[in-house]
């Protein structure tokens, strides 16, 4: 044994090879801390004082190589001073550069998943052997970053500065046959013949076959690229980026500029541009943001994990009604390995149902996802009938009938005539209470909420509803059924709205204020889109349905009158437009008027009729600056958001944001309402407030909210 460490350990191997494995003592896998880091810097000097080395042999102990950084120290190191994250930076890639220095030759053995830091690693490595099951990539741009252990100087020089910028942009994964191709391996042999490949490799390195020092010299030296190759690389990529990126997500094009400014310079000089670089990225609000959302996403699998650990097993689901979204559903539980009765009481629903599996899954096949016999067999898992005869092997029941409690209430006593005792039931509702639908039931611990948003087979998020009589049972069954759908439940307790619907509607109201004082809603879609959502307020309105938004926003206002209940005899523009009947896209018009475009999709185009039938709802005429229309659709959001905390609605800041995220689209560059409240200071968000208390309790924060802001805290800690 060479070193021995809790992460790392160096044998010699005979011939002169020394093996550096990464093997990190009582983890299933791999990872860059700092103190892998450290002993990396050990191991390397133990190899370079150690008598007869002539090659080294990088492996993995794991099934996976290395998954990449430590995320969980990177808020810590990165609310550091500018210059001690510089430091930070240097002292790492000092590492890394002295096992690239080491005076022999270096193989790398990837045996599975090689990402952001592990790739970082294998790239410091001379040559690179990949199993042919494996992947690397560098996707720190998905934490608001670009790699800062030397992915911007060596990956270029490696495979030219065109794909490294595909690969460090883009922040995919890269199977094994891709990186072979664009020159990012060396070589892709089987698992089983992985390790001795490298050591072959190296032999031939040791022997001389193989120059190995020229390759070195590629990637220590400058970026071979003349000046008119440079311009045409550099200033296409940065246009493509930055229309793929957006302004919001800064990370993809501060890489490029950085490889663009270090194209001309050595190793050592052009790692120091990526630190100024990554110093910039590594203290936005963007990567405060993004790599809260990784740590919020840990922490709801976590909790999950915690109920799936109670469920019963799931054997047989079954969903009532059929339809698009009863099809969607059956569609993604049998996809994932549930099979699915689908029940509905006519023909002509069912075919609905079931067309709509069918059509998704064909668009599996034709992406190449999935074969025709793979496609027959979940379709083999959907059963379609018009009666209860088989729901007596029935675990769970997702209901997706009419949103109407006496309808469901009707279907519930029929189900309970034919369903075993224990089966689980759960509605689908976006808005009745849970307690309400449960109050007729003779077994309402068997009963809650399973809130799927539309489309199914898209959304991430299931609000999973507990009632007052919801027993932790029928809690894990539904959290263990939408997590094998490959969905994130978070757990949410009963009230007007659920989570994420109470939580948006207060955003419509504030965009209803604003049309009542003449504000143009072309424009209040461009300044909420240039904020970062994916649609403006009118917009998401045409897309959601007009009837539907109306019908949630009632509920709402019976169940908070005090600020979400307009002001008696007065309409809002949602109101008028459904008397009108443009219900938004499925009628062809709302606030836009919708035609297919080539694709067969609906595109929005202007309509002047809008504003005609809009009008009663316009009570004066003022001006309102950019600031003001964004502050009046979050101020509301973010106090309501708060409301939900405070209230145990939901258990956490981290489950309340990610529900935005997940659910409707919040921007995720902000975190969430609450982040997004930390990022502005709860003093400025508090303040903000006051200049709108004219426009009542929407706009008034809660008493812990001003508290919190008196005492200078945050959500986030």
């Amino acid at each position: 044994m060479i070193f021995q460490g809790k992460s790392i350990q160096c044998h010699d191997l005979g011939d002169g090879i020394v093996e550096l494995r990464f093997d990190r003592e009582g983890d299933a896998i791999n990872k860059f801390d700092a103190a892998t880091v450290k002993e990396l810097g050990e191991a390397t000097q133990a190899i370079a004082d150690h008598s007869g080395v002539q090659g080294v042999v990088v492996s993995s102990g794991k099934d996976v190589f290395i998954v990449g950084a430590d995320i969980t120290e990177f808020g810590e190191a990165f609310s550091r001073p500018e210059e001690e994250i510089i430091q930070w930076c240097a002292d790492s890639n000092a590492v890394f550069s002295a096992f690239e220095d080491l005076p022999v030759p270096t193989v790398t053995a990837i045996n599975g998943i090689c990402l952001g830091g592990g790739f970082e690693m294998a790239l410091s490595s001379d040559y690179r052997v990949i199993s042919s099951k494996a992947a690397v990539g560098l996707p720190e741009v998905k934490l608001g970053l670009f790699p800062g252990f030397g992915g911007t100087v060596r990956l270029p020089r490696l495979i030219g500065a065109d794909n490294a910028i595909e690969m460090i942009a883009g922040g995919s994964n890269v199977k094994a046959k891709a990186a072979l191709a664009n020159g990012a391996v060396d070589a892709v042999v089987e698992a089983d013949q992985l390790l001795d490949s490298a050591k072959s490799l190296l032999s031939r390195c040791i022997s001389g076959e193989i120059d190995w020092k020229a390759r070195r010299t590629q990637k220590t030296g400058p970026l071979t690229l003349g000046p008119i190759d440079s311009m045409m690389v550099f200033e296409t990529a940065k246009g493509f980026v930055a229309g793929k990126a957006g302004k919001h997500y800064p990370a993809p094009m501060e890489a490029i500029n950085c490889i663009q400014k270090a194209a001309g310079k050595g190793r050592d000089d052009a790692l120091k541009i990526e630190h100024k670089g990554f110093v910039k990225v590594a203290r936005s609000t963007q990567a405060a943001a993004l790599i809260g959302i990784f740590m919020n996403d840990q922490f709801l699998k976590k909790k999950s994990k915690g109920w799936i650990k109670q469920s019963k097993e799931i054997k047989q689901g079954a969903v009532l009604g059929a339809g698009i979204m009863g099809g969607g559903i059956a569609y993604q539980a049998a996809s994932t390995g549930t099979p699915m009765i689908m029940k509905d009481i006519n023909k002509a629903a069912l075919d609905l149902g079931l067309n709509e599996a069918s059509k998704l899954l064909g668009k599996q096949v034709a992406r190449g996802k999935m074969d025709a016999a793979a496609m027959a067999h979940v379709l083999n898992n959907i059963r379609d009938t018009l009666n209860y005869g088989d729901f007596g092997e029935v675990d769970i029941i997702v209901e997706a009938v009419v949103e109407r409690a006496d309808i469901k209430k009707s279907v519930y006593a029929d189900v309970e005539k034919y369903a075993r005792e224990d089966v689980i039931i759960a509605s689908n509702t976006s808005s009745i209470s849970i307690d309400e639908l449960a109050s007729d039931l003779k077994r309402p611990e068997n009963f809650l909420g399973m809130h799927f948003f539309n489309p199914v087979h898209r959304m991430p998020l299931v609000e999973v509803i507990r009632g007052s009589k919801t027993s932790d049972e029928a809690i894990a069954a539904t959290v263990a059924l939408a997590t094998k759908m490959n969905k994130t439940p978070i757990v949410v307790n009963n009230c007007p709205g659920f989570l994420v619907n109470r939580i948006l509607f207060p955003y419509f109201f504030g965009f209803e204020g604003l049309i009542a004082e003449g504000c143009d809603f072309q424009r209040i879609d461009k300044l909420m889109e240039g904020f970062g959502w994916p649609m403006g307020p009118s917009y998401l309105n045409d897309v959601v349905g007009m009837d539907t938004s109306q019908h949630v926003g009632h509920v709402l206002a019976a169940g908070y009158p005090d600020r979400m209940s307009p002001k008696e005899g007065q309409k809002s523009s949602l109101d008028l437009m459904v008397e009108a009947g443009r219900l938004g896209q499925k009628s062809g018009s709302g606030y836009y008027k919708y035609e297919q475009d080539r694709k067969g999709k609906p595109k929005k185009v202007k309509d002047p009729e809008a504003y005609e039938i809009i009008k009663p709802a316009v009570l004066e005429t003022r001006e309102h600056t950019d600031e003001e229309i964004v502050e009046r659709h979050m101020l509301p959001m973010i106090i309501e958001t708060a409301r939900c905390l405070e209230q145990g609605i939901v258990d956490t800041a981290p489950e309340a944001d990610m529900g935005l995220i997940m659910g409707i689209g919040f921007p995720p560059f902000r975190g969430g309402a609450l982040k997004y409240a930390d990022t502005l200071g709860l003093d400025n968000v508090v303040k903000a407030c006051e200049k709108y208390a004219y426009l009542g309790k929407l706009y008034e924060p809660t008493e812990r909210m001003k508290e919190m802001a008196a005492k200078g805290e945050s959500y986030y800690g």
